[in-house]
């Protein structure tokens, strides 16, 4: 994990100007977050500037910080529960500024923390740690007391609520940072850079680790099988209801996933919570009969929905990204972009959970919790048209 400050650069910034500098460093590393994932912010007087909803940490400005009066935000700490809808309806009215954008949903939690610069990422090598059947104690082994460790629960009003619970009491100045099981980090300090120091460092923790523990060296795997892209495309285009884009990956690393002889590795779930909007919690398989193969993953997908729906309405059940035996990996979206946005995400998936299996085996979140995550409000909101 490289430190990216720059003295000269940042030479001279004013406190927003700063945090949309190093933002932009932490958006800029793939291992940090992917597509619009994490969240920052700045305490300016009375006022939270935090992320906004629809801006990636990687090109964010000035106008990407939603003001927000801090007041109000730690007054939702008060109620016992808020649904999504409620809580984003009470963030939008605590804003100075109507027309900007919506606070990020870990807004509360942003105003709680009683530092001036907040970081949050979903760190790949801490998140792979702590997707694995040991995952708490090695979390523990690494971090110790510097950090509050909190179990996973869902992102928003429900994840500030227990931290509020668990920091009753607690020095924050004992603390260097956050682990949020199977989530992500978050760091915080009344200066940007040593902020972003912690992060780096505490990432730079992780991925040492892995590397002693959980290196990969992609062992030679039988010569890529073929596969029907065009065949693929049809069934897939009638699945979905529209005609598919594709994006085949034949990467050492999706080809050597793609040829492993455990078939569980493919049902292990997602590396955080948030990318099961973009891939769905599995992959679909194919290998010889394609049709037989989707016919399959649509039956488990509607199991799945009908094991946990109450008033959802279900999601399209066809795959957004599949193993194809032997040759690698395939992204499914209605466009280009979206494709490429799947095998950014996959591909970090899969490193994960080849990393996971070296530490006594890679473990995600519940299914009920992937449901719950995959199903949210805000999201069925949109679909009823709400």
């Amino acid at each position: 994990m490289k430190n990216l400050f720059d003295e000269n650069k940042a030479e001279g910034l004013d406190d927003l100007a700063m945090r949309v500098y190093t933002s932009r460093l932490l958006g800029s590393d793939q291992d940090l977050v992917l597509h619009g994932g994490g969240n920052t912010s700045v305490k300016i007087d009375d006022l939270l500037y935090v992320k906004g909803s629809g801006w990636d940490l990687g090109s964010i400005e000035k106008e990407g910080f939603s003001p927000t009066r801090m007041e109000a935000l730690l007054a939702l700490l008060e109620y016992k529960r808020l649904s999504d809808s409620e809580m984003v309806r009470y963030q939008k009215e605590a804003l100075v500024d109507q027309s900007a954008p919506n606070p990020s949903i870990e807004a509360i939690l942003h105003a709680l923390i009683p530092y001036k610069f907040v970081d949050h990422t979903h760190a790949d090598a801490v998140v792979t740690i702590s997707n694995t059947v040991e995952g708490k104690a090695l979390i523990e082994a690494l971090y110790g007391e510097e950090y509050l460790i909190v179990p996973y629960v869902m992102p928003g009003f429900v994840l500030a609520k227990v931290i509020d619970e668990m920091t009753r009491g607690v020095d924050w100045e004992s603390l260097e940072g956050m682990i949020l099981h199977h989530h992500g980090v978050f760091t915080f300090d009344h200066d940007a850079r040593r902020s972003y120091d912690k992060m780096i460092d505490t990432v730079a923790k992780a991925e040492a680790y892995l590397d002693a523990h959980a290196s990969l060296s992609m062992e030679a795997v039988a010569k890529e099988a073929s596969c029907d892209l065009d065949a693929l495309g049809k069934l897939l285009s009638e699945a979905k209801g529209y005609e598919v884009a594709l994006r085949l990956n034949r990467s050492p690393l999706a080809h050597y996933f793609a040829s492993q002889e455990d078939m569980t590795l493919y049902h292990k779930g997602v590396l955080t919570p948030e990318h099961i909007i973009r891939t769905k919690r599995f992959p679909a398989l194919f290998d010889q009969n394609y049709a037989k193969e989707l016919e399959s993953y649509i039956e488990n997908y509607e199991a799945y929905f009908f094991r946990h729906a109450t008033d959802e309405v279900m999601l399209n059940p066809a795959p957004n990204w599949a193993v194809i035996k032997g040759v690698g990996t395939l992204s499914i979206g209605k466009n280009e972009k979206e494709t490429k946005i799947i095998e950014d995400i996959t591909s970090h998936t899969m490193k994960a959970i080849l990393q996971g299996e070296k530490l006594g085996g890679y473990q995600s979140i519940s299914e009920a919790d992937s449901f719950a995550m995959e199903y949210w409000e805000l999201e069925q909101m949109k679909l009823k048209g709400k």
